[in-house]
Protein backbone atom coordinates (compact mmCIF):
# COMPACT_ATOMS: atom_id res chain seq x y z
CA UNK A 1 0.00 0.00 0.00
CA UNK A 2 1.35 3.56 -0.84
CA UNK A 3 1.00 6.47 0.78
CA UNK A 4 -0.15 10.52 -0.33
CA UNK A 5 1.53 13.24 0.75
CA UNK A 6 1.54 16.51 -0.02
CA UNK A 7 3.51 19.35 0.70
CA UNK A 8 3.45 23.43 -0.33
CA UNK A 9 6.50 25.31 -0.75
CA UNK A 10 6.66 29.06 -0.38
CA UNK A 11 8.52 29.64 -4.16
CA UNK A 12 7.00 28.22 -7.65
CA UNK A 13 10.06 26.41 -8.72
CA UNK A 14 10.71 24.23 -5.14
CA UNK A 15 7.78 21.64 -5.79
CA UNK A 16 10.15 21.03 -8.91
CA UNK A 17 13.96 20.95 -7.26
CA UNK A 18 12.48 18.68 -4.22
CA UNK A 19 11.15 16.34 -7.28
CA UNK A 20 14.81 15.80 -8.57
CA UNK A 21 16.18 15.49 -5.42
CA UNK A 22 13.81 12.71 -4.52
CA UNK A 23 14.07 11.10 -8.08
CA UNK A 24 17.85 11.17 -6.94
CA UNK A 25 17.70 9.28 -3.85
CA UNK A 26 15.14 7.03 -5.82
CA UNK A 27 18.29 5.45 -7.59
CA UNK A 28 19.94 4.84 -4.44
CA UNK A 29 16.87 3.11 -3.24
CA UNK A 30 16.23 5.33 -0.30
CA UNK A 31 12.39 6.24 -1.55
CA UNK A 32 10.23 4.32 -4.20
CA UNK A 33 7.41 6.58 -5.66
CA UNK A 34 4.50 5.20 -7.05
CA UNK A 35 3.71 8.68 -8.82
CA UNK A 36 4.29 12.27 -7.92
CA UNK A 37 2.33 15.45 -9.35
CA UNK A 38 4.28 19.29 -9.17
CA UNK A 39 1.33 21.79 -8.91
CA UNK A 40 2.64 25.23 -9.82
CA UNK A 41 0.59 28.10 -9.38
CA UNK A 42 2.03 31.82 -10.72
CA UNK A 43 1.48 34.47 -9.70
CA UNK A 44 -1.47 35.29 -11.85
CA UNK A 45 -3.71 32.72 -13.84
CA UNK A 46 -4.57 29.09 -13.35
CA UNK A 47 -2.32 26.26 -11.78
CA UNK A 48 -0.23 24.33 -13.94
CA UNK A 49 -0.25 20.65 -13.24
CA UNK A 50 2.74 18.60 -14.02
CA UNK A 51 2.27 15.10 -14.19
CA UNK A 52 5.28 12.15 -13.62
CA UNK A 53 3.48 9.75 -15.72
CA UNK A 54 2.80 11.06 -19.04
CA UNK A 55 -0.31 8.50 -19.70
CA UNK A 56 -1.08 9.75 -23.34
CA UNK A 57 2.42 9.06 -24.31
CA UNK A 58 3.20 5.71 -22.40
CA UNK A 59 -0.76 4.53 -24.13
CA UNK A 60 0.59 6.22 -27.04
CA UNK A 61 3.78 4.12 -27.18
CA UNK A 62 2.24 0.58 -25.91
CA UNK A 63 -0.57 0.61 -28.53
CA UNK A 64 1.63 1.76 -31.20
CA UNK A 65 4.11 -1.37 -30.74
CA UNK A 66 1.27 -3.65 -30.17
CA UNK A 67 -0.86 -2.80 -33.23
CA UNK A 68 1.90 -2.36 -35.41
CA UNK A 69 2.83 -6.45 -34.32
CA UNK A 70 -0.99 -7.15 -35.23
CA UNK A 71 -0.97 -5.15 -38.15
CA UNK A 72 1.64 -7.25 -39.39
CA UNK A 73 0.75 -10.51 -38.40
CA UNK A 74 -2.88 -9.41 -40.22
CA UNK A 75 -1.13 -8.00 -43.10
CA UNK A 76 0.66 -11.56 -43.95
CA UNK A 77 -2.63 -12.84 -44.47
CA UNK A 78 -3.43 -10.35 -46.91
CA UNK A 79 0.12 -10.52 -48.34
CA UNK A 80 0.97 -7.40 -47.25
CA UNK A 81 2.50 -7.24 -43.98
CA UNK A 82 4.24 -3.90 -44.57
CA UNK A 83 0.89 -2.23 -44.91
CA UNK A 84 -0.81 -3.69 -41.96
CA UNK A 85 2.09 -2.90 -40.24
CA UNK A 86 1.69 0.97 -40.92
CA UNK A 87 -2.08 0.72 -40.15
CA UNK A 88 -1.99 -1.31 -36.96
CA UNK A 89 0.62 0.99 -35.91
CA UNK A 90 -1.61 3.88 -36.75
CA UNK A 91 -4.56 2.62 -34.76
CA UNK A 92 -2.65 1.29 -31.74
CA UNK A 93 -1.11 4.25 -31.58
CA UNK A 94 -4.36 6.14 -31.38
CA UNK A 95 -6.16 3.75 -29.17
CA UNK A 96 -3.29 3.85 -27.08
CA UNK A 97 -3.46 7.44 -26.33
CA UNK A 98 -7.12 7.71 -25.70
CA UNK A 99 -6.62 4.49 -23.26
CA UNK A 100 -4.16 6.35 -21.86
CA UNK A 101 -6.15 10.07 -21.56
CA UNK A 102 -8.92 8.46 -20.32
CA UNK A 103 -7.71 6.22 -17.35
CA UNK A 104 -6.57 7.32 -13.94
CA UNK A 105 -3.83 5.77 -12.46
CA UNK A 106 -2.39 7.02 -9.31
CA UNK A 107 -3.32 10.49 -7.31
CA UNK A 108 -6.63 11.43 -8.55
CA UNK A 109 -7.13 14.22 -10.85
CA UNK A 110 -9.66 15.78 -8.89
CA UNK A 111 -8.02 15.64 -5.58
CA UNK A 112 -4.58 17.25 -6.99
CA UNK A 113 -6.80 19.98 -8.62
CA UNK A 114 -9.10 20.73 -5.43
CA UNK A 115 -5.92 20.84 -3.49
CA UNK A 116 -3.51 22.65 -6.15
CA UNK A 117 -6.49 25.27 -6.34
CA UNK A 118 -6.18 26.27 -2.46
CA UNK A 119 -2.61 27.00 -2.65
CA UNK A 120 -1.22 30.73 -2.61
CA UNK A 121 -0.34 32.60 -5.62
CA UNK A 122 3.23 32.46 -6.70
CA UNK A 123 3.85 28.91 -4.52
CA UNK A 124 4.17 25.32 -5.60
CA UNK A 125 2.99 21.78 -4.12
CA UNK A 126 4.56 18.39 -4.46
CA UNK A 127 1.83 15.56 -4.73
CA UNK A 128 3.80 12.07 -3.60
CA UNK A 129 2.25 8.78 -3.78
CA UNK A 130 5.41 6.93 -2.06
CA UNK A 131 5.60 2.88 -2.21
CA UNK A 132 8.73 3.01 0.48
CA UNK A 133 11.06 5.86 2.10
CA UNK A 134 13.41 5.31 4.26
CA UNK A 135 12.27 7.96 5.86
CA UNK A 136 14.65 9.60 8.10
CA UNK A 137 17.14 9.70 5.23
CA UNK A 138 15.39 11.01 2.68
CA UNK A 139 14.61 13.90 5.31
CA UNK A 140 18.02 14.43 6.27
CA UNK A 141 18.86 15.02 2.84
CA UNK A 142 16.33 17.13 1.96
CA UNK A 143 17.08 19.46 5.05
CA UNK A 144 20.84 19.72 3.83
CA UNK A 145 19.60 20.81 0.29
CA UNK A 146 17.73 23.82 2.55
CA UNK A 147 14.06 22.72 1.42
CA UNK A 148 11.16 23.60 3.43
CA UNK A 149 7.62 23.51 3.19
CA UNK A 150 4.65 22.90 4.81
CA UNK A 151 2.59 19.58 4.58
CA UNK A 152 -1.10 19.84 3.56
CA UNK A 153 -2.73 16.34 3.45
CA UNK A 154 -1.13 13.02 4.26
CA UNK A 155 -2.51 9.46 4.14
CA UNK A 156 0.04 8.56 7.24
CA UNK A 157 -1.22 7.95 10.74
CA UNK A 158 -1.41 10.86 13.10
CA UNK A 159 1.95 9.80 14.76
CA UNK A 160 3.76 9.76 11.30
CA UNK A 161 2.09 12.98 10.37
CA UNK A 162 3.21 14.63 13.60
CA UNK A 163 6.51 13.58 12.89
CA UNK A 164 6.78 14.48 9.40
CA UNK A 165 5.08 18.01 10.43
CA UNK A 166 8.42 18.27 13.38
CA UNK A 167 11.13 17.42 10.67
CA UNK A 168 9.98 19.98 8.01
CA UNK A 169 8.61 22.42 10.44
CA UNK A 170 12.38 22.03 11.26
CA UNK A 171 13.91 22.89 8.07
CA UNK A 172 11.71 25.51 8.20
CA UNK A 173 13.31 26.70 10.80
CA UNK A 174 16.90 26.21 10.14
CA UNK A 175 15.96 28.06 6.77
Amino acid sequence: MADLVCVAFDHPETADKVLAALTSMKKEQLIDLADACVVVRPAEGEPQIKQMLPLTKMGALSGGSSGALWGAIVGLLFLNPLAGMAIGAGVGAASGALAGSLSDYGINDDFIKDVGGSIPPNSSALFLLIRKVTGDKVIERLKAEGFSGRVLKTSLSNEQEAALKKAIGEASAAA
